[in-house]
C-alpha cells in the first residue's frame, strides 16, 4: 500500500509540473493598493475579491495587497474583512497598465459580512451559508492567554468540551481519547490520529492561527467520515512580506483550592510559556517558523507537563497564479497521567496505584499542499499529508504505540457561470499502526464528492452535493456509504436571512474502537470486533436579523437522527468498556444568540444560549455527558487603548455519565457533579500609541474558584492568575 501511495505521490508531482508549465504567457497586469481604516491605520486580514471569479488575495500587516495576472477588462472588486463594512468597488478597468487602488474601510460591529471557508471547501460569506458557523479570532488567543485551542472552543456557542473531547451540538459524550464526531483541520489538512482518530488539540501553536472556522452539523458530504458532527479549521497566519518577529509569552500560578484539605503541595502551583516567532518573504519564498515551549506545575499532583511546539509553514510563488505550501508541525510531551482522582476529600490526588504514571509523546504533521488557478474559472488544488503518532507510558512492560496515517486529495473549483460554483474532489488515506494496545491493523479509505451552488436573483442561494465513501478497518468487513446533502439560504431582506439545511452523514470507527485491549489504572478495555460505521440525519432550518447597525440577532433549530451511533459502555458480563453500536439515538434543540453594541466599538454585549434533548431511544436515557441548557455571555469594553472584558459560562448538570465505574468503585465519589459556572476577567493594554509594538494582559479564570467537573473524578482548573506579553518587532 506504502507503494502504491507513493505512485499516487509521483503521478501527482508530474501533475502539477504539467500543469505549472502552461501558466499562461499572454500580456497580464495587477491592481495593487493599501487597506486602511479611517485613521489611516492599515488593516491586515482583508479579504480582496474579484466577484464571479476564484481570484482574490489578502492584505498583509502593512495593509498592502496585490491581485497580478489579470487581463485588460472591466472588474467588480470587493473588500471584507472581520469588524469592518464591506466595500465593493464597480468598474474597475484595466487597460494595457496595473493600476494602483487605495482603499479605507469602516469600522462594523455586525460581523455578517464574515468571509469563511470551510462550509464549502472556497471562499464564502457568513451571511450566505446554508448552515451556522462561528468563527473564533487568532488574537482571542493572545489576549485571554489561551495556551491550547481546546481552551477557547469551550467558548463557542452551541460547543461543550468534556475533558479534551469536543461536541458540536451534543454530538459527542466521552470517549476516553477515542473517535471523535467533529472533524478537525489545519489549513485544511485533516488532524486526526491513524490509531484513535481523536484530536490532539495541543499541538497546533495558538500564536500561528489567524482565525479558527466551526461548521455545525454533518459536513460529510465534503468532508467525509469524522465530520458527522461538524468541522473545526484552523487557519494559519498569513506570511509578511517584510521581516516580522513575533515574542509572546504569559506567565500565571494557581490559587490555593477552596478547601484546605485539597491543598496537597501547600504551595501556589505556576504555568508559563513562551513563543518565538519569525515571518519573511525572500524573493517568492515566504516563510513563517516558530518554537513554542509550554509548562505547567499543575493544581493536581502527578498532572505537571513539558511540552514543545515546532511550526514551519513555507509557500513558494511560482507564479501569480500557482503556488506550493509546505507545513510542519511537531509535538513533544512528557507529562503525568492523572486519570481520575482518589476521592472527593483528595480531589487533587490520584489514588496512590496511579502514582507516578508517566507517559511521553512524540507527533509529526507534514503537509504539501499545491494551489493553481488555471485561468479564472479553475482552481485546482493538491493537497497531501503524513501525521505520525507516537506514545509510550513508564509501565514496567509499556504500553505503546506508533501510528502512521498517509493523505491524499485532489478538489478543482469552478464558476461554470457567474451564479454557479462547483466544486469536487476526489482523496484517500491509508494508516498503519503497530501497537501493544490495538495491535498491528492497517485502514484504507477513499472519497468522491461533488458539491453545486447555485445564485438565483430573488436572492436565493442553494447547495447540493453528494459524496461517496468506502471504509477498509483490518479484518473487518468493508462499508460505503453515500452522503447528500441540500441547503438553502433566502435574503428576505438585506438584514434578514433565512437558512435552512439537510445532510446526511458518516463516520467510520477508529482502529482504537475496534480492537482496544488494554487494562490500566482499574479500567479494562476490550476489543468489538463486530462494531459496525455509524450513520445520522441532520436537519436545521436558522434566521439571522439585524433590526439596526447595533443588534444581530440569530437563531437556529437542530434536529439529528443517529443509527448504529457508536458509544462506550460496560459490559455486565465481565465489567470491561467496550465501544459498542447503540440502535437509535436523537439530538434534538435550538440555539439563540444576541450581539448588541452599546456605545459603538466601545461597549459590546453577547449572549448564547442553546436547549440540547439527547436520547438513546432504546432505553430513554439522555445521552452520556450532554448538557442540556448552555449559556455563555460577553461584555467587551475598549478604549483608550485599554480594554477590558468579562466571560461568563454556564452549563447544566450532565444527566448521565459513567455509572458503571462508580458501581465497580474504580472512581469513588465519581456521582459526584454540579452545574458548571465559570467567571473571567480579562485586562488589556495596548503601547502602540507610543510607538512601542507592545501589548499587555491580565486574565483572571475561574475568579469565585469554583469547583466542578466535566469527567467524573476530574476537578477542572480552579482560580488561577497569568499576565501575557506580545511583542512584534
Amino acid at each position: 500500500m506504502k507503494k502504491d501511495f507513493i505512485k499516487i505521490l509521483s503521478v501527482l508531482t508530474v501533475l502539477i509540473l504539467s500543469i505549472n508549465s502552461n501558466i499562461l504567457i499572454a500580456q497580464t497586469y495587477s491592481i495593487s493598493g493599501t487597506i486602511t481604516d479611517l485613521k489611516l491605520k492599515p488593516i491586515q486580514g482583508v479579504n480582496v475579491v474579484i466577484l464571479n471569479t476564484n481570484i482574490g488575495a489578502a492584505s498583509d500587516h502593512n495593509g498592502n495587497y496585490r491581485i497580478s495576472d489579470l487581463k485588460t477588462g472591466i472588474y467588480t472588486i470587493e473588500f471584507s474583512a472581520i469588524g469592518y463594512q464591506k466595500f465593493i468597488k464597480e468598474n474597475v478597468t484595466i487597460q494595457n497598465q496595473s493600476i494602483i487602488l487605495n482603499i479605507e474601510l469602516k469600522e462594523s460591529v455586525i460581523l455578517s459580512e464574515e468571509v469563511l471557508v470551510t462550509a464549502g471547501k472556497y471562499e464564502q460569506k457568513k451571511s450566505e451559508l446554508p448552515v451556522s458557523a462561528e468563527v473564533i479570532s487568532g488574537k482571542e488567543f493572545i489576549e485571554r492567554n489561551f495556551s491550547n485551542l481546546a481552551d477557547a472552543v469551550r467558548f463557542v456557542p452551541g460547543v461543550t468540551m468534556t475533558e479534551d473531547q469536543i461536541s458540536i451540538r451534543g454530538s459527542s459524550g466521552y470517549s476516553r481519547g477515542t473517535g471523535s464526531r467533529a472533524l478537525l483541520a489545519i489549513d485544511g489538512l485533516p488532524f486526526y490520529t491513524g490509531d484513535t482518530g481523536e484530536i490532539v488539540w495541543e499541538m497546533i501553536p495558538v500564536l500561528e492561527i489567524k482565525r479558527v472556522e466551526i461548521i455545525k452539523g454533518a459536513a460529510s458530504s465534503l468532508y467525509g467520515s469524522s465530520a458527522i458532527g461538524g468541522v473545526v479549521n484552523c487557519l494559519t497566519r498569513d506570511i509578511s512580506e517584510k521581516p516580522l518577529t513575533i515574542l509572546n509569552g504569559f506567565y500565571g500560578f494557581f490559587d490555593k483550592p477552596y478547601y484546605s484539605e485539597w491543598n496537597w503541595s501547600g504551595k501556589r502551583r505556576p504555568f508559563n510559556g513562551l513563543t518565538l516567532s519569525h515571518s519573511n518573504t525572500i524573493g517568492n519564498l515566504g516563510f513563517n517558523v516558530s518554537f513554542t515551549r509550554l509548562e505547567e506545575s499543575s493544581y493536581r499532583k502527578d498532572d505537571d507537563f513539558k511540552k514543545y511546539i515546532g511550526f514551519i509553514k513555507t509557500v513558494y510563488n511560482f507564479s501569480p497564479a500557482a503556488s506550493v505550501t509546505f507545513l510542519a508541525n511537531t509535538f513533544n510531551k512528557r507529562a503525568g497521567q492523572f486519570l481520575y482522582w482518589k476521592d472527593s476529600r483528595n480531589a487533587l490526588v490520584v489514588p496512590e496505584k496511579n502514582m507516578n504514571d508517566r507517559i511521553e509523546t512524540n507527533r509529526y504533521l507534514f503537509g504539501l499542499m499545491f494551489k493553481n488557478l488555471i485561468n479564472d474559472k479553475y482552481l485546482l488544488n493538491i493537497k497531501t499529508s503524513y501525521y505520525r503518532n507516537y506514545f509510550k507510558d513508564n509501565e514496567i512492560t509499556p504500553n505503546e504505540s506508533a501510528s502512521n496515517l498517509y493523505r491524499g486529495e485532489v478538489q478543482l473549483n469552478t464558476n461554470i457561470t457567474s451564479s454557479i460554483v462547483l466544486t469536487g474532489g476526489v482523496e484517500g488515506n491509508y494508516s498503519k499502526v503497530n501497537s501493544s494496545l490495538f495491535g498491528n491493523p492497517e485502514a484504507v479509505g477513499f472519497g468522491i464528492y461533488t458539491v453545486a451552488d447555485i445564485s438565483f436573483s430573488f436572492p436565493l442561494i442553494t447547495s447540493i452535493g453528494i459524496r461517496y465513501d468506502y471504509s477498509r478497518l483490518d479484518s473487518l468487513k468493508a462499508s460505503g456509504s453515500v452522503s447528500p446533502k441540500l441547503g438553502f439560504n433566502y435574503k428576505i431582506f438585506n438584514n434578514l436571512v433565512l437558512r435552512s439545511s439537510l445532510g446526511i452523514g458518516f463516520r467510520a470507527p477508529a482502529l482504537s474502537e475496534a480492537f482496544t485491549s488494554i487494562s490500566t489504572s482499574g479500567i479494562t478495555i476490550k476489543p468489538n470486533p463486530n462494531i459496525k460505521s455509524e450513520h445520522n440525519m441532520t436537519i436545521e432550518s436558522g434566521l439571522n436579523y439585524s433590526p439596526f447597525n447595533q443588534l444581530s440577532l440569530d437563531i437556529a433549530a437542530f434536529y439529528n437522527e443517529y443509527y448504529d451511533m457508536i458509544e462506550p459502555g460496560i459490559d455486565p458480563t465481565d465489567g470491561k468498556v467496550v465501544f459498542t453500536n447503540l440502535v437509535r439515538a436523537r439530538i434534538q434543540g435550538f440555539e439563540a444568540s444576541a450581539s448588541v453594541s452599546i456605545l459603538p466599538d466601545q461597549l459590546t454585549l453577547i449572549f448564547n444560549y442553546t436547549y440540547l434533548w439527547a436520547r438513546d431511544l432504546e432505553t430513554g436515557l439522555a445521552l452520556r455527558y450532554r448538557p442540556r441548557h448552555i449559556f455563555y455571555s460577553t461584555i467587551d469594553f475598549r478604549k483608550w487603548n485599554f480594554e477590558a472584558e468579562i466571560n461568563f459560562r454556564y452549563s447544566s448538570k450532565v444527566e448521565e455519565i459513567d455509572e458503571e465505574l462508580i458501581d465497580l468503585g474504580i472512581i469513588v465519589d465519581g456521582e459526584l457533579r454540579v452545574p458548571v459556572y465559570t467567571t473571567d476577567l480579562k485586562f488589556g493594554y495596548n503601547f502602540l500609541s507610543t510607538g512601542f509594538p507592545l501589548n499587555i494582559y491580565l486574565n483572571v479564570k475561574n475568579i469565585f474558584n469554583y469547583n466542578y467537573v466535566e469527567l467524573i473524578g476530574n476537578l477542572r482548573p480552579i482560580r488561577n492568575f497569568s499576565l501575557g506579553f506580545n511583542f512584534a518587532f
